[in-house]
Order: C-alpha cells, then structure tokens, then sequence
C-alpha cells in the first residue's frame, strides 16, 4: 500500500499501487492508522515533502503534540520523530536507499567530459564548502566558479540555488552537492535526476560533482543521456 500526501505526490502513483491512502502533511494520526489497518511493519519514504509544506502544516493532535516536544523545527529534526513515532507504534522506517543501491552513483566520471585542472580544483574546493554549510544545517547544495562561492543553498532548494549560481557566474559554474555528516538515510538522501540537468543546463553550468556512494540517480540512463547531450559533466567523489 502507499500513503500519499495532497499536493506532494504525483496522482499517477494510484496506477502503480494496489492500495493508496490520501491524505495531508501533517495528519500523522491518519498515517499510523492506514498503515496499522494494512498490518504494515515496514515503510519507506520514496521522494521528499517540499520544505515549504512544513511550516504548512494541517496539523491533527498527535504532529501537534510531536512538534511541541522538539527544540528545532527543521525537515531532520521534524522527519526523525516521526520516524520514533512509527517505530512506537510498531511500524520501522526503513533506509530511503533500500532496494536502491544500484541506483546509488558510483565513483569516477558518470557523464559528459573529462573536466579541466581548474575544474577539478573548484570541485575540491566546493566539496570543502558544501560540507561545511551541510554541517551547520544550512543547506547541501553550493555554486562555485574560479574558486569562489556564487550561491550556497538555503531553504528555496538546489533548483533555486542553481538558477542564481549560474546567473551569477554567467556560465560554466560547478554545482556540488553533498549529504550531511550524519545523514538520515531514512529520508531526505541527496537526489539527482534529469529535472536536475535540465536546471543545470539553462543555468549553463559545467560539471555536477555528488557524494558517491550517498546520492541517488534518478533514471540513470536518461540522466546521463541528458548531461551529455548538453556537455555537463557529472562526477562522483
């Protein structure tokens, strides 16, 4: 079965399931239930909840009563209890990387060319970046170019982030993206996919460099396809 949110999930996902539950984010109780009505014991959360939903919520009394026991209101802190709370009621989140592994970008060059001296640099410097704002929870996405900094993700995502690095450097910029030092992997894995090239490629940016190892690529061939049909090169380190 698939518990599925109103505004979130893509309606085509009842062709694919036998069962699917709808409801809004922020109604934790009904979730338990249609799980526990279904004698589900383990789930996997498949995509991501746009950050912007969660300062929206539709709250019933039992995300109220999680959220007031929380000291920090972001997408790990407000996703890991939910995660005890499922587990409370008998119901274990699993990796969102299970029975995903080889989707999961292996090390070296993925797509597109071989990348320059000064690319290879900027990628290093910019896995030194993006480490750094994962570590303090800003975001896991940065922008750089000859060295330095052009945007740095925040709560808009790494679509914005990439629209405005690769305004700022014009073209050929470096996008990295990285997961953060302790990095749930019930939820919120690092993602690539080919809606992600095709951002890069109208911000005119060169290389896309990930985490190998803990970063998904969603539909390998046509990501792939895409980055090389407009020159972009992707790396995994």
């Amino acid at each position: 079965m698939a518990a599925a949110f109103t505004d979130e999930t893509d309606d085509r996902l009842a062709e694919k399931v036998d069962e699917i539950h709808w409801m809004r984010v922020g109604q934790l109780g009904k979730l338990i239930s249609c799980f526990r009505g279904a004698g589900v014991a383990h789930a996997i959360m498949a995509g991501q909840i746009a950050p912007k939903n969660l300062f929206d919520l539709r709250p019933d009394w039992k995300i109220l009563l999680l959220l007031a026991r929380l000291k920090r209101r972001n997408a790990e802190s407000i996703f890991a209890a939910i995660g005890d709370e499922l587990a409370r009621a008998g119901i274990t989140l699993l990796p969102a990387t299970s029975f995903l592994e080889d989707c999961l970008a292996p090390a070296g060059l993925i797509a597109g060319p071989r990348l320059s001296r000064r690319e290879e640099d900027d990628v290093g410097f910019g896995f030194e970046i993006a480490r750094e704002i994962s570590r303090l929870d800003i975001g896991q996405t940065v922008i750089v170019k000859n060295g330095t900094v052009l945007a740095v993700e925040g709560f808009e995502g790494t679509n914005e982030a990439i629209k405005r690095g690769g305004a700022l450097g014009r073209k050929d910029a470096i996008m990295v993206k990285v997961a953060k030092p302790s990095q749930d992997m019930r939820f919120d894995v690092p993602v690539i996919g080919v809606a992600t090239i095709e951002a890069a490629a109208e911000a005119r940016l060169r290389v896309i460099a990930i985490e190998a190892g803990r970063t998904l690529l969603l539909e390998k061939d046509a990501l792939t396809e895409a980055a090389s049909a407009s020159r972009i090169s992707v790396v995994a380190r």
